[in-house]
């Protein structure tokens, strides 16, 4: 199955949460943090604004991004756990 972000959606990879400290005690699984960075899957077309103009999303496929804490919605598609955010909720791309 695949699937097309739509407006101004993008649909993130998330990284995996890291399962040691830096000292090299594992964590629980209730205790690791969600990560904040992933990798763009898919790009929808863009953000209309006022007058009908669409707007391209500053992203692309394959971009490494760093977006908010609670920002966007857990997706399941063909056993990945994905993620679908809004433009605004993506503050950087990582190059």
């Amino acid at each position: 199955m695949s699937v097309k972000p739509l407006g101004d959606r993008v649909l993130v990879k998330a990284d995996e949460a890291e399962e040691t400290t830096a000292s090299g005690l594992f964590l629980a699984h209730d205790s690791q943090e969600k990560p904040h960075t992933g990798i763009v899957v898919a790009v929808g077309e863009g953000k209309i604004v006022h007058g009908g103009t669409v707007v391209p999303l500053p992203v692309k496929v394959g971009d490494k991004v760093i977006y908010g804490k609670y920002g966007g919605t857990e997706i399941h598609v063909d056993g990945q756990d994905l993620l679908i955010l809004r433009g605004d909720d993506i503050f950087a791309v990582v190059e």
